[in-house]
């Protein structure tokens, strides 16, 4: 069974690898890539919710959230795994894609 401590000062890439044992265990390895894409849209509504709450911004009266925090991890368990799931190395892709950022031009 993975265990989250052994993800302690790991890199982006053993996150992603410690997500995809994970998802495998929790029975969610069967999903397609449109059904994650749902899962992390329902993710980011949970962190804007609890990013709104930390705001002191309105909201119902009988609506929940979650810490912003957990919110926050959701989402990115759920990004990676969509990511294994394409076969996309995330660590590599935004190494790659920030050095092309840091040639642009910002206005």
């Amino acid at each position: 069974m993975a265990d989250a401590n052994d993800t302690q000062n790991a890199s982006l890439a053993a996150y992603q690898q410690y997500v995809q044992q994970v998802m495998d265990e929790r029975g969610f390895d069967d999903e397609t890539v449109s059904q994650k894409f749902m899962l992390l849209l329902e993710e980011a509504g949970g962190f804007a919710k609890a990013a709104r709450k930390q705001a002191n911004l309105a909201e119902a009266t009988d609506a929940t959230a979650d810490t912003l925090s957990d919110a926050a991890a959701d989402v990115f368990a759920v990004l990676l795994d969509i990511c294994n799931q394409l076969g996309l190395n995330l660590e590599q892709a935004f190494i790659k894609r920030e050095h092309k950022n840091q040639t642009r031009t910002w206005q």
